[in-house]
């Protein structure tokens, strides 16, 4: 009996440990679903780690109490690890940190700021740290920060991005080469076959945005995610780099970005143009002429609500019938 209980204490160990970020997160599947403003609540979050995944909970979007009842909530619908994604420059962040670690959330996911900044203060509190880059250079600074892994993120990302345009295919070994911490890919994944890909350039994991937020669970608007459904490929485009980088789907609001350029815009102008609250206009409240919609490229391949645990199994599935077609005659020369 001891002899037993030994042999299903490891063998219950390895399903959670299959790799570095299995291990790392103490997850089923390397599949993170992205942080995401106004679209990741605890719905989600729990949605997608209740399914093998790590889910996170986006707070960029929330108010110290908001986040507070969302991680609440998080912790009663699932037992599993979840995250929450921690944009730095977010001007209630000390509240958030303070709320992060008197909920004891397990993972952070830090973005749009220094590194070094929280690293050390969130480690400290037994926290898990991943931070978000768009290059080799920012991907060994966050290694040098001691954040415990990094996600590596492609201009086929949906939200604010590189202004280096780099794509995954370059991204990723780029990345590899420069670190030796877990490295998650994102930007341009959205199914099985894209997770396998990313994977076999170097990453350990993948990180998947905007396929997750054509589910019931996700907290967008209904109208976001039916724009989403008919989105074709090219409907999306980066802009206003001269700000802050952002892929949006193209929409009235976005055709006037594109007119005060070919004006010859200021960056004050863009300014005045953005306004405040268009990315909760277009989102969460879906008004899908004047508000941002931010959405990948991989938009022009997602066709089909589905409930977050389901895509998180089918592209698992998928994932497994593509490493075994690699035995296939046309990868044999």
């Amino acid at each position: 009996m001891l002899l037993y209980f030994r042999y299903w204490k490891l063998e219950s160990r390895n399903l959670f440990m299959k790799n570095k970020l299995t291990e790392l997160f103490q997850v089923q599947y390397p599949l993170i679903q992205a942080g995401m403003i106004w679209c990741s609540g605890w719905e989600l979050a729990s949605a997608v780690s209740n399914a093998g995944g790590l889910g996170i909970i986006g707070s960029g979007s929330m108010y110290p109490e908001i986040l507070d009842e969302h991680i609440r909530k998080c912790k009663a619908a699932t037992d599993k690890p979840f995250a929450v994604n921690l944009p730095m420059l977010y001007p209630n962040i000390e509240e958030h940190i303070q709320t992060i670690i008197k909920h004891q959330v397990p993972v952070v996911f830090t973005s749009a700021g220094n590194p070094k900044t929280y690293t050390s203060r969130l480690k400290e509190a037994g926290i898990t740290v991943v931070h978000v880059v768009s290059s080799a250079k920012f991907a060994l600074k966050a290694q040098e920060a001691g954040v415990d892994a990094i996600v590596a993120e492609g201009f086929e990302a949906g939200g604010h991005n590189g202004r280096d345009e780099t794509t995954i295919m370059c991204l990723i070994p780029m990345v590899k080469s420069a670190v030796s911490i877990p490295l998650i890919a994102a930007g341009g994944i959205g199914t099985g076959r894209g997770m396998l890909a990313a994977m076999t350039l170097g990453a350990d994991g993948v990180q998947i945005g905007s396929r997750f937020i054509a589910s019931p669970e996700s907290s967008a608007h209904p109208n976001f995610k039916t724009e989403i459904l008919n989105a074709k490929e090219g409907d999306t485009m980066l802009t206003l780099k001269e700000l802050t980088p952002v892929r949006l789907m193209k929409n009235a609001f976005f055709e006037k970005v594109e007119q005060a350029y070919g004006q010859g815009a200021t960056n004050e102008q863009l300014n005045e143009l953005l306004g405040r609250g268009r990315a909760k206009k277009g989102m969460f409240e879906g008004d899908l002429i004047e508000g941002e919609l931010e959405v990948g490229q991989i938009s022009g391949l997602i066709s089909e609500m589905k409930p977050a645990g389901e895509i998180v199994r089918e592209i698992i599935a998928e994932f497994k019938v593509a490493l075994e077609e690699r035995s296939n005659s046309k990868y044999i020369f």
